[in-house]
């Protein structure tokens, strides 16, 4: 009954999602669930509300969300990979096949008529989408809920809304600047016609309000699996969004976000065979089952999504782009990489550099299908990683180096990297930091330790940085771009512009 009742769900969404335009919103829909026919239908089966927030979450795993059938099109997961090669810390080895050749190329950053510029923008919003058919349903953004579960649907559809538009201000605009700039349009609930964009205050503001209102809701609240939003996520979330504002009142809030989450939360650093395969003297691999960043349970996973086979991911999948232990474009032929600057960056006693191939640069020791054959998981079981502990420790040390509180920011920093350095002496040259020098530390350490994860790119736009690629890219190597160039942002894509006529009033 619960397995029926949530592909009803997931089947209402992806009617409910299919676009923003008034034609996608019929009140009766003659093969679907209207909203008021789920509403009332919840009051009798409470159960149905829980299973709709479940088709919400696959919206970030399945394939075709982003409104193609391209093989990088697999939600959140497939714009990791776009963040880090714009960002140009991963580098597009191959083009047997052309997947992300136009994001290597920065040719979907600068032609709005690309499927590249099209599947973010059409993943995001439907995401929003989805949330705001969870609000609708709950009552609206301001309904009193009725009982726990409820308000707990309703933080969690909230926070999930936050999130989609975050990532619209990053890969839409090129940073917050003075907020008037106009980015993007604001939805609030499914039944407003298409908007005109609002500016990057509202939209910013609009998402602190939401994850303000998340982590309320979401108080008590224990998930029942890490693909979940829980107050946590919320609050690492929050702590995002105001680093990329980035008044001193943001990165304050951002200091106390961070502290709490890595004082409080039941989570840990990893260890370092955690981190990296290690082997014997034989060459046998001594950590398959800890390392390999492919569990959910690992216990710095904040949120992720636990992969099955009944999910039946396969080559169009995360794994089936960059892990060679896969059957995977990596493996045939697409080979993706670690900017070779970057790599030669990695000093020697750290044990990160090991989770790279030494001379072709691929990844295989810090990803991998635990029976490390090449081309050899061919059903995705291995899982996504959605954000993990370390990256507040780095964004906690960022802050504070941020507000000047430089020797508390240095201290975040060697607690990371004594998970990571052989010795002590190998992170010592951290204490003669200062100034814009710290800042560069802790930009080049969230680049390595967060490499394959969607974070770097992050990085560069609120530290507002400039980034060369190294040799080894096979597209405007040694070249450099700043954050705020055509290069690194998606203009907002021709579907949307043809079919909003609001959206530059």
């Amino acid at each position: 009954m619960k397995k029926s009742i949530y592909i009803l769900a997931v089947a209402a969404l992806s009617v409910f999602s299919s676009g923003c335009k008034d034609e996608f919103l019929e009140e009766q829909p003659n093969q679907q669930l209207s909203l008021d026919q789920i509403r009332e239908a919840a009051k009798t089966d409470p159960t149905l509300l829980n299973s709709f927030v479940s088709g919400m979450y696959s919206t970030m795993y399945q394939t075709g969300t982003g409104g193609t059938t391209n093989h990088d099109d697999f939600g959140q997961k497939g714009y990791d990979i776009y963040a880090d090669m714009l960002a140009s810390d991963m580098v597009l080895a191959g083009t047997t096949y052309g997947w992300y050749s136009g994001i290597a190329r920065y040719q979907a950053t600068k032609d709005f008529t690309l499927n590249a510029t099209y599947q973010p923008w059409r993943y995001y919003y439907r995401v929003i989408f989805a949330a705001n058919t969870l609000i609708d349903l709950l009552g609206g953004n301001d309904a009193a809920q009725a009982d726990a579960n409820r308000t707990q649907l309703m933080g969690q559809a909230k926070a999930m809304r936050a999130y989609a538009y975050f990532y619209l201000t990053q890969f839409y605009s090129a940073g917050y600047g003075d907020g008037t700039e106009k980015v993007l349009p604001i939805y609030n609930t499914t039944s407003i016609p298409a908007q005109a964009k609002s500016s990057t205050a509202e939209v910013y503001n609009f998402i602190v309000k939401d994850l303000e209102d998340a982590i309320v809701a979401l108080q008590g609240f224990n998930r029942t699996a890490k693909n979940q939003v829980d107050q946590t996520v919320a609050k690492g979330l929050l702590a995002y969004t105001l680093a990329a504002r980035g008044t001193q009142a943001d990165l304050q809030k951002v200091v106390t976000l961070t502290d709490d989450i890595l004082a409080n939360s039941s989570y840990r650093l990893l260890n370092p065979n955690e981190v990296v395969a290690q082997f014997d003297a034989a060459g046998q691999i001594t950590n398959r089952d800890i390392a390999g960043f492919n569990k959910l349970s690992s216990p710095s996973w904040i949120w992720g999504m636990d992969l099955v086979l009944d999910y039946g991911l396969n080559l169009i999948s995360w794994w089936g782009q960059v892990d060679v232990y896969s059957y995977s474009y990596a493996w045939a032929g697409d080979p993706k990489t670690i900017d070779k600057s970057l790599y030669d960056a990695i000093k020697p006693g750290d044990i990160r550099k090991g989770q790279f191939h030494s001379t072709n640069l691929q990844p295989r020791n810090k990803f991998y299908a635990p029976a490390r054959t090449i081309g050899g998981q061919r059903y995705i079981e291995t899982d996504y990683v959605y954000m993990r502990l370390e990256e507040f420790l780095l964004l906690n040390a960022e802050a504070k180096a941020r507000l000047g509180q430089e020797g508390a920011a240095k201290d975040a920093l060697k607690t990371l990297l004594a998970k990571r350095m052989t010795t002590l002496l190998d992170y010592a040259y951290v204490d003669a930091l200062a100034g814009q020098a710290l800042l560069d530390e802790i930009h080049l350490q969230t680049r390595i330790e967060l490499w394959g994860e969607g974070k770097s790119y992050l990085s560069v736009k609120r530290n507002k940085r400039t980034i060369k690629r190294g040799s080894n890219h096979l597209f405007e190597a040694d070249n450099s771009f700043s954050w705020n160039s055509d290069e690194l942002t998606f203009d907002i894509p021709q579907a949307e512009v043809l079919n909003n006529p609001m959206l530059n009033q």
